[in-house]
């Protein structure tokens, strides 16, 4: 017992010496950079005012928000919105169900959709068809569902529309697309594809352009043709990154597009289209239920960070790189 205490306080000052020094070295380089951290102070202003500024209002889903006596003076009622929402809603359980079938269906569909589109850009030699074929790609993501759901309609009109006429030439009789509850949510999920696809695959390029070339060429070397290079090179060399972002696109599912879906849906497909953003809007801005809404909006957090957790810790048990 002896001789450890003395080897403890032999080796004390030295590991106070090195983290000492570790510090000094560090707050020396801060220093030197210190006009670079002048450029952070609009962004840590900016994530203050409109990310963490508005955290001071979940207490609604709490309260009884009366704008007379102001969200700090309203009356508290507990877990009264959260109980309604739960077990006295006729409405919640059918748009939580829209919500999480339509996003499962956008993770389904969508997610490979940018990834698969990349492989194939990748292999493209013609550079300027390449460059072509990625602008053609990334413009529907710079309009809003505004326009975009303009186009969609008319393209998909059922007497007037490109779609239903090239339809017809084939004697199928013309398709309601965004009337008919059969015909909704894949037609949802197509348009989301289409938008997002283009700006999806900037990522993946992103990736691509960084895997070792020298691979490729011991692969020929090897005798491999390019489509065992994409699985056992180009593949791997995206992983981390697919997994990344898969990982945070589990913590969106229960944001399923409020812009597309207001946009697009109507009455007729209330039943397979209404989902909780939606739900929200017409609750929060057209009934001015503000603690209800809000209560729904805290519900949507917990679970997205959950599943964004859960999924983390899966994958890094799988060895794989995580978000945290």
């Amino acid at each position: 017992m002896k001789s450890t205490n003395v080897v403890k306080n032999q080796t004390q000052p030295g590991l106070n010496k090195r983290l000492n020094s570790k510090f000094s070295s560090t707050w020396k380089e801060y220093r030197k950079n210190k006009y670079l951290f002048f450029l952070l102070i609009p962004i840590l202003i900016w994530y203050g005012i409109f990310h963490y500024g508005p955290l001071y209002g979940i207490q609604l889903a709490f309260k009884d928000f009366s704008p007379v006596k102001g969200i700090w003076g309203s009356p508290w009622v507990g877990l009264e919105y959260f109980k309604f929402l739960f077990f006295q809603s006729p409405d919640f359980l059918r748009i939580f169900r829209n919500t999480v079938l339509i996003s499962f269906y956008n993770i389904i569909f969508g997610f490979p959709a940018p990834i698969i589109l990349a492989l194939l850009l990748n292999e493209i030699r013609y550079g300027m068809f390449k460059k072509i074929a990625q602008s053609i790609t990334y413009i529907p993501h710079f309009f809003s569902w505004v326009v975009l759901s303009g186009i969609v309609i008319f393209m998909l009109s059922p007497s007037e529309g490109p779609v239903n006429y090239l339809l017809q030439l084939i004697n199928v009789e013309p398709i309601y697309f965004l009337a008919d509850p059969d015909y909704f949510r894949p037609t949802l999920v197509v348009t989301s594809i289409w938008k997002e696809i283009g700006w999806g695959t900037i990522i993946y390029l992103a990736a691509l352009s960084g895997v070792d070339q020298t691979l490729y060429e011991a692969a020929k070397i090897d005798g491999a043709n390019r489509l065992k290079q994409t699985l056992h090179i180009t593949i791997p060399a995206i992983l981390p990154v697919v997994t990344i972002m898969f990982i945070l696109s589990l913590g969106n599912i229960l944001n399923a597009g409020f812009d597309q879906i207001f946009n697009l849906y109507n009455p007729s497909v209330y039943e397979v289209g209404d989902i909780i953003d939606t739900y929200v809007y017409r609750a929060g801005i057209q009934n001015f239920q503000f603690g209800l809404t809000t209560a729904v909006g805290l519900f949507k957090n917990i679970i997205g960070i959950t599943l964004v957790l859960s999924t983390n810790y899966i994958v890094k048990k799988l060895g794989q790189e995580g978000v945290l």
